[in-house]
């Protein structure tokens, strides 16, 4: 008797664990940013869910900064550019956890979008006009 009650002891114990580390994962969840929420429930581990992520911090980073910042650069200089971005993209993947920063990404690329085409049709059509 004295093995079977330490048994269910050691059962209650780790279904009590399991019932605290269910509540932590879904308080998690409830602070987490909306994309950031979306890949950690739908990806199959949250090792790929941190990984992808990252590429989308780092994408929308490299977007935002190549419509919004980049000048002509040789090609060295870009490396160096891209390997820091890189870098802190990292510390921006921590902050994406629990703060919308791939949203704000996005919206930083559809508005330069929005510029960068805006520029380019004026350009276009001041050609037009000194050509005629």
């Amino acid at each position: 008797m004295d093995i079977k009650s330490a048994l269910m002891g050691e059962l209650n114990v780790i279904q009590v664990a399991a019932q605290v580390n269910a509540k932590e994962t879904e308080d998690a969840y409830e602070k987490m940013a909306g994309i950031t929420r979306f890949l950690y429930e739908n990806m199959p581990n949250y090792d790929i869910a941190g990984y992808v992520l990252f590429f989308l911090v780092f994408l929308l980073s490299a977007i935002v900064y190549k419509l919004g910042f980049a000048k002509k650069l040789k090609r060295s200089q870009n490396i160096i550019i891209y390997i820091f971005l890189f870098l802190g993209c990292i510390l921006l993947t921590f902050f994406a956890l629990y703060l919308p920063m791939v949203e704000g990404l996005i919206v930083a690329a559809l508005i330069l979008i929005v510029y960068k085409t805006r520029m380019w049709r004026e350009k276009r059509e001041e050609q037009q006009a000194t050509n005629q």
